[in-house]
């Protein structure tokens, strides 16, 4: 017994130590953890558990201690995260550049399989050269039996692909399957074909980082979701993330102790100008109702005239959908239409209740939006906002214009409850242009037409633009105080505690994608 306890231990030193000294110096040098030490920093000390340990490829004779790819390039098993259990896996750069071969695959798949088994979120830290050329379509068959199961187990764990190096090609499509992705800046690239190919096929001449780097994919693409500066920071913002998510979509969200927002309510008096076209920042909004004035923004850098979140009311995890009016004045374009229906329907899948503020113009015009298919992407709001099920509550802050109102989850999309703040306007267009359309023959005949629409703007904000004829028709259920926001919206949150749906049947709806 001895000698195979001699033996096992010999075995598994090399397994742990990947690369070899060498390569793991080389990937401290390029200011990388290796992928031991990543799973060590992010799940809780002494809680992983190695699966698949000593997998390998095409081993003949167990007797030897030759082991061409230690671990087959990834590290593989479960743990826990603030106590809760995690699946994951995390390539091994040191080994083959963390290369996927048939084995490597197969390891992710098994514990893709035992995370959906026992209702584990999955996380994947990618850190990976690209396919093993020289197993062939081994390797493609691996990739495809992962983009499977990432579709397969969507909206039934959370599923979080966090990009700790490069990752190409074909392996692309994993993390862009997934809920959540993590980059990190100057080290985590992702794109379809390199440089070169680029270079040689179109011409164009562009570095990795301009290319797939991670600004790019949050501020331009929208591929990835969360930027972080160094690993350590992307570690504690996926520990932050999970805290707020369900394990499962039949779990409930994880409660915290209720807190108090520190930033004064007083401060809703003032944030939102009267004056319909100044600007300002519905994030100072957001975090004066949220618990602890914490907002944990999604998709931060992308479509900036949108903002998406996660946050706390009374200790209940919410998801928050805003418009910005400091970007593009809150209007919505393809990208933001984008931005919000994909965290809708995240949050729909798992039990998330959903809050809205709202303060939209209407639909960004321009001949770009139109090619672009606006009608097409805007349309993704309506559906997923319709679809949902969660417990929704909206409230408007000031102006709900035509059917960029309706898309903004109002009542007869969905919305269980929905508030007006006092300086709501609420109409199919602005007075401005409502005017020029009603008043148009009143204005042309005036002595002055100027100053005839000037006096018609004033009439029309005065006697339609407002909440009130809203209210009196029951699409909205109260104008409130700023200052009550909160106090409602925890009331409302637990009123809908036992909310049920009765859909009809179906397979699945056509999504407009």
């Amino acid at each position: 017994m001895e000698d195979k306890l001699n033996f096992l231990q010999q075995r598994r030193e090399i397994i742990l130590k990947g690369g070899g000294d060498k390569r793991i110096a080389a990937q401290h040098e390029k200011g990388k953890l290796t992928a031991r030490e990543r799973l060590e920093q992010m799940l809780d000390p002494g809680s992983f558990v190695e699966v698949g340990t000593f997998s390998q490829s095409g081993l003949e004779d167990a007797s030897t201690l030759d082991i061409p790819y230690p671990g087959e390039g990834v590290v593989t098993g479960y743990g826990t995260m603030d106590g809760r259990k995690v699946y994951v896996f995390a390539q091994d750069f040191t080994v083959a550049g963390g290369s996927l071969g048939e084995m490597h695959a197969a390891k992710i798949c098994r514990v893709m399989d035992l995370a959906a088994k026992n209702g584990a979120p999955f996380i994947g830290l990618n850190d990976s050269g690209g396919a093993r050329i020289q197993e062939g379509v081994l390797s493609l068959d691996g990739y495809g039996n992962i983009f499977y199961r990432n579709t397969v187990f969507s909206g039934v764990i959370p599923q979080i692909s966090v990009i700790m190096g490069p990752c190409a090609g074909g392996a692309v499509y994993s993390p862009a399957l997934t809920d959540f992705i993590f980059m990190v800046d100057k080290s985590s690239y992702m794109f379809i074909t390199g440089t070169q190919v680029i270079k040689a096929v179109t011409g164009e001449d562009v570095s990795p980082e301009k290319l797939g780097g991670a600004k790019t994919h949050n501020e331009t693409s929208g591929v990835a979701h969360f930027l972080a500066a160094d690993e350590q920071e992307c570690i504690n913002m996926i520990k932050k993330l999970i805290g707020f998510l369900p394990s499962n979509n039949l779990d409930d969200p994880p409660v915290a102790a209720p807190a108090e927002p520190t930033l004064p309510a007083e401060d809703l008096l003032t944030l939102v100008p009267p004056d319909p076209n100044r600007p300002y920042d519905v994030v100072d909004v957001i975090t004066r109702i949220v618990d602890g004035s914490d907002f944990f923004q999604v998709h931060e850098h992308y479509a900036k005239n949108a903002v998406v979140g996660f946050a706390r009311i009374n200790g209940q995890p919410v998801g928050i959908i805003a418009n910005q009016p400091k970007a593009l004045a809150g209007c919505l374009d393809i990208n933001s239409s984008d931005k919000i229906s994909r965290f809708v329907r995240f949050c729909d899948c798992f039990n998330l209740p959903m809050i809205t503020f709202v303060d939209v113009p209407g639909y960004l015009p321009g001949v770009n939006q139109e090619y672009g298919g606006i009608i097409r992407h805007g349309a993704k709001i309506l559906y997923a906002y319709s679809e949902a099920s969660v417990p929704q509550i909206s409230i408007i802050l000031r102006k709900a214009y035509g059917g960029a109102y309706i898309a903004m989850n109002g009542r007869c999309l969905g919305a269980d409850y929905a508030y007006a703040w006092p300086t709501a306007e609420i109409a199919v267009m602005g007075p401005e242009g409502a005017t020029n359309v009603i008043f148009r023959k009143e204005i042309d005949k005036a002595e002055n037409p100027e100053e005839e629409r000037k006096k018609r703007v004033e009439e029309y904000r005065h006697r339609f633009a407002n909440p009130y004829i809203t209210a009196a028709k029951g699409w909205i259920d109260d104008v409130i105080d700023p200052r009550h926001t909160r106090e409602l919206l925890i009331k409302g949150l637990e009123a809908l505690k036992g909310k049920y749906e009765d859909r009809p049947r179906k397979k699945h709806g056509n999504f407009p994608v």
